[in-house]
């Protein structure tokens, strides 16, 4: 039996790579179900100030396709709590690279206290989005 139940994990999944592969399969293996958010082509645009390569329904179906992913919804703000308040999860799953972050340190003490884990799964090093965005240019 897995540890949590049902587990969650968002992103913009641009450029679908290895560690995005990583930190989905890591989820999985703790939780029974993942549900996974995708952030939508306006709020990566609100909150990078870039628009994703690929579109938000390309993004969807992409991690729709992923054995590890039992549902996909979409990211319409980066507020984890109300995210919670909608689909309930026990756990939710986060790079590591987030760890020690003031956002995410307000985002685990909120969940915290309704009982919710956050669990850093460890980044994938040397790889990332901008990196192969950077290795297309070349």
């Amino acid at each position: 039996m897995k540890p949590y139940k049902l587990g969650y994990t968002t992103g913009v999944f641009d450029l679908f790579h290895v560690g995005h592969l990583n930190i989905l399969r890591r989820a999985k293996e703790q939780c029974e179900f993942l549900i996974v958010g995708v952030s939508t082509d306006e709020l990566v645009q609100d909150y990078k100030n870039k628009r994703p390569v690929i579109q938000h329904k390309e993004r969807i179906e992409i991690i729709e396709g992923i054995k590890y992913v039992d549902k996909v919804v979409s990211q319409t703000n980066r507020n984890k709590f109300l995210a919670w308040e909608e689909l309930k999860f026990d756990v939710m799953f986060v790079g590591d690279d987030w760890k020690g972050d003031s956002l995410f340190n307000e985002v685990e003490n909120q969940l915290n206290k309704v009982g919710v884990d956050i669990v850093y799964l460890p980044y994938t090093k040397g790889v990332s989005s901008t990196i192969v965005k950077d290795k297309i240019k070349i």
